[in-house]
């Protein structure tokens, strides 16, 4: 196992502690759950830059990767719901991005051609992490996290319609085949 994947790993088996942090009921579990969760984002650029760098890259990396991003950010937003610090349509939203943006790589794949992480996914990725660290850190009746969460709303339907645009050849350009 590449040392980029076990990081990838490492984040996976974080989400879980993430998500009992934010459901947790002690003194100061918020920001536990924060420090955990922006420690958990932040592997992702380094995991990234040592598989880059270092030349460590692999099939099984490609996959896990987005998927370990997908499963922290979507427990953490799905504990957020719970504890009522977001919205339930602002979540269904953003999951409903993930599936698409998955499902239109898919079909990419399906003619051999990969959609890579664009920079405007990585802008959404970012802005998703700084939404959920400052949901968790401000107090509830914060009325600026309103701005925050819309930030990361707008550039999650932009940064799909950004993947759409790249892969409407696939469905597009001929007939499906049966």
């Amino acid at each position: 196992m590449t040392p980029p994947n076990a990081i990838t790993l490492a984040r996976m088996l974080v989400v879980p502690v993430v998500v009992w942090l934010i459901l947790a009921d002690f003194a100061n579990h918020e920001r536990w759950a924060a420090v955990a969760y922006a420690l958990a984002a932040g592997t992702d650029s380094l995991d990234g830059y040592l598989a880059r760098r270092r030349g460590w890259t692999s099939v099984g990396g490609v996959f896990l990767d987005p998927l370990a991003d997908k499963l922290l950010v979507m427990g953490a937003l799905i504990a957020l719901v719970e504890q009522e610090r977001v919205s339930t349509w602002v979540v269904l939203v953003i999951v409903a991005r993930e599936f698409a943006v998955t499902g239109l790589r898919l079909v990419a794949m399906g003619d051999s051609r990969v959609i890579g992480a664009s920079q405007l996914g990585k802008l959404k990725a970012f802005s998703q992490n700084v939404m959920v660290v400052c949901l968790l850190l401000a107090p509830s009746d914060a009325g600026w996290t309103d701005i925050v969460v819309a930030v990361a709303l707008v550039l999650t339907v932009w940064s799909f319609a950004d993947y759409f645009w790249k892969a409407r050849f696939h469905f597009f350009a001929r007939e499906a085949q049966p």
